[in-house]
């Protein structure tokens, strides 16, 4: 069987569908399975030529639609190589032009591919209702009646990484009508055994760090990750002690953020802690220095208004960290049903109590919520469970 992925690009600051792809591929060849990618990134980006399957790529797109005039001529020339393809993300050219070279293609060949459609979240509610996005909103239900709703509608199915996004996804557009909806699951790779050098990385990345455990937010800093609300609860939880903290067996922990600082809204979030020296930021972390963080933290925290999956949720709970994220992370049902972690509403007051409860636990209480979390990996969320679901749904 052979598969072809086609997204917009494969550079890692995009988020997590492209390194979803890079965690499914390895998994899926252990099966006989073999991926190829079609991008529209340039050949030469630094940050291509490490992976160990084929991307093509078709050249850049200077456009907000992300229009390229190789990519549909592309595909006719090349569908016929393979068994399924999957279309990750939606609400820009790629979609659009998959679909319409597909239904060429039908018409012109005996023999055609499978196509899916995964939408990594992007038909949750939250983007049609989220303050400041009303005109964000409006378009997307346009570009929806005239483009995206023949997308979900024509495929042979809409791939969903778990329960709580299926059911999302049938509330803001109309029409909808998938001919089916799968929910295929998510996995990520096993981390890497925890080596020494691992704390020297990250350490160097954050030299204010005080080598003991810490509070980690991992992520794009972004104004849907509520980076704001996290900031502001750990501002109070300070100022307000003595509290319940004052129960807890280190007291109040270093909250250390880790993620791109280049955003107007990343120096907004670095503004608002800038009279708190016990709040660190790391910048973007990868390789060792991701792991140490990883390894050396609490617990990890993600106060999220809308997430679909979190590769970097699921990477901490995999390394026996507790996880405290909001009911509007769609994996929330299934932490909670194991006790991996604490789930909490998106409020500041909310994020304020998430983190107190957590702290005020005692050591062996929250090793036992770490050995929970990682129960909770290895049930929903290992890679290899995800690549065999994976597998039977293309297949049947």
């Amino acid at each position: 069987m052979k598969i072809l992925r086609i997204i917009p690009s494969m550079n890692p600051k995009g988020g997590g569908p492209c390194q979803g792809i890079r965690n499914s591929i390895p998994e899926m060849k252990k099966s006989g399975v073999e991926n190829e990618v079609v991008c529209l990134d340039l050949p030469n980006s630094e940050y291509l030529g490490k992976d160990n399957f084929v991307i093509h790529t078709i050249g850049t797109s200077k456009n907000l639609w992300g229009y390229s005039k190789n990519l549909l001529p592309w595909l006719l020339k090349n569908f016929e190589k393979y068994d399924a393809v999957i279309v990750h993300g939606l609400w820009t050219y790629h979609s659009y032009a998959t679909v319409k070279a597909w239904k060429k293609f039908k018409k012109q060949n005996i023999k055609f591919p499978k196509l899916f459609v995964m939408p990594h979240g992007m038909l949750d509610p939250y983007f049609q209702t989220a303050k400041g996005r009303k005109l964000k909103a409006i378009r997307n239900w346009i570009y929806w009646k005239i483009i995206e709703n023949k997308v979900i509608n024509s495929a042979d199915g809409v791939l969903f990484t778990c329960e709580e996004e299926l059911l999302l996804a049938k509330n803001p557009f109309k029409p909808y009508f998938p001919k089916k909806e799968l929910n295929i699951g998510y996995g990520i790779e096993p981390p890497p055994v925890f080596l020494e050098k691992m704390t020297a990385a990250f350490a160097e990345k954050v030299p204010a760090w005080n080598g003991k455990p810490f509070i980690l937010f991992l992520s794009r800093i972004h104004e849907k990750k509520g980076v704001d609300l996290l900031i502001k609860s750990y501002n109070k939880l300070q100022k307000d002690a003595p509290s319940p903290l004052e129960r807890a067996e280190e007291g109040l922990p270093q909250l250390i953020i880790a993620g791109p600082l280049g955003s107007n809204y990343a120096k907004e979030m670095q503004k608002l802690a800038e009279n708190n020296n016990n709040i660190l930021f790391a910048g973007m972390l990868n390789g060792d220095s991701k792991w140490g963080a990883f390894y050396n933290c609490e617990c990890f925290v993600l106060p999220s208004h809308q997430e679909n999956f979190g590769i970097a949720i699921v990477e901490a709970m995999a390394c026996k960290k507790p996880v405290l994220i909001t009911n509007k992370v769609n994996i929330w049902r299934e932490i909670a049903s194991e006790n991996g972690g604490f789930i909490a509403n998106d409020t500041e007051e909310d994020i304020q109590m998430l983190l107190n409860k957590f702290l005020t636990l005692s050591k062996k209480e929250k090793t036992i919520m770490g050995e929970n979390a990682f129960h909770t990996y290895q049930k929903y969320f290992s890679i290899e469970k995800a690549a065999e679901k994976m597998i039977e749904t293309l297949w049947n």
